[in-house]
């Protein structure tokens, strides 16, 4: 059993992806050629934003959108630490200092709630992170920013395709940034990422950013990064674009289908007005690793997104003291995350399901 069954994927949509791949080497145009502006086009209107900006990764998307928005040294950007690293790495790569708040304890999303608070002058954007798939309480986030004049990067790396109220993660914010990282719900076959905005000022300023600042060839108007999505992961995409409306309602079918069978087990919950595309599937356990070890010898794999939060790993302690976020260091001791993909089948699930459950007692 695979934790992401890429393989099977692969198999399904092998005929689409293969052509695709085919012309890309057939016209040789490898670094922003002719299907990564159909791929942008396609996911502008898939979100609904007006622009989308692809690049090589989810770590550029946010550190591009930063950049555009001249986030600078002096500059803070509230966020959170229960997420992967690049969500804090950026803001410190842009010179600013992150700020963290707590989460939900049964989301492990940022909790809206203590985020006013953590505001002063040098306070320049919000960062909320799509957790698990869920996006966070965006509207309630973009109306303090909007009272206190922000700007706010939704970071939707593990949230594309997720709906907030009837509208698209991405298109929900200032700037929105997903990454394509092969084990995402809509995933490439190496790196890659997209930036989608409203704004055309900020979406022209990602655009130079991504090719080293340029507005014209060799006419440097800004600090830019080497941050172009290559040509055969915009050619994936396409392919796997194909079927990924069908990929997300299979996700939600297995979630609902896990959810029921383990009921009883404390899962991460799904807020209404919204879903999730299941990036994981994530409960929590107490002895986590004892409960892991268990999975393996059952031939069940498991992974633990996340297990230590920012404020306490040593690169971003000095911004936060060890005590500032309890729930993340709660959540971190017991989230474990089941397999999950849309090629799962039935019988996997039901393995999952009884390994975890005798794993309990």
């Amino acid at each position: 059993m695979q934790f992401t069954d890429l393989k099977a994927q692969y198999a399904a949509l092998k005929p689409s992806i293969d052509a695709r791949i085919q012309r890309v080497l057939d016209h040789g145009q490898y670094i922003l050629g002719p299907e990564v502006a159909e791929l942008e086009t396609a996911l502008a209107a898939f979100t609904g934003s007006r622009h989308c900006i692809t690049v090589a990764s989810g770590t550029e998307a946010l550190l591009i959108a930063l950049m555009a928005l001249d986030i600078a040294p002096g500059d803070e950007v509230i966020t959170t630490p229960f997420t992967f690293a690049a969500t804090a790495e950026t803001i410190v790569l842009a010179g600013a200092k992150p700020v963290f708040v707590d989460v939900e304890a049964d989301t492990a999303n940022i909790d809206v709630r203590r985020v006013a608070a953590k505001i002063t002058p040098r306070t320049r954007a919000i960062m909320p992170v799509g957790l698990y798939g869920q996006v966070a309480d965006m509207a309630e986030i973009n109306a303090i920013a909007a009272q206190h004049g922000l700007a706010v990067i939704e970071d939707a790396a593990q949230s594309f395709g997720a709906l907030y109220e009837g509208r698209r993660s991405c298109a929900l914010s200032t700037f929105g940034a997903t990454s394509f990282f092969p084990s995402k719900p809509l995933g490439c076959y190496g790196d890659g990422g997209a930036l989608f905005t409203d704004d055309d000022r900020l979406a022209q300023a990602a655009r130079e950013i991504r090719i080293h600042g340029q507005s014209a060839r060799y006419t440097h108007t800004r600090l830019g990064v080497g941050g172009r999505l290559d040509t055969l992961q915009a050619a994936i995409l396409l392919g796997k674009l194909e079927r990924f409306g069908w990929e997300l309602q299979q996700r939600a079918a297995i979630a609902a289908r896990y959810a029921g069978q383990l009921y009883g087990i404390e899962q991460i919950a799904i807020r209404p007005g919204r879903d999730s595309v299941y990036a994981q599937f994530t409960v929590l356990v107490d002895g986590r690793d004892a409960v892991q070890a268990a999975l393996k010898a059952a031939g069940v794999p498991t992974a633990v997104h996340y297990p230590k939060p920012l404020n306490v790993q040593p690169a971003y302690a000095r911004h936060c003291c060890p005590e500032c976020c309890p729930v993340s260091t709660r959540l971190a001791a017991r989230v474990l995350s089941l397999p999950m993909s849309a090629d799962l089948s039935l019988a996997d699930q039901d393995r999952v399901v009884q390994a975890l459950r005798t794993a309990l007692g």
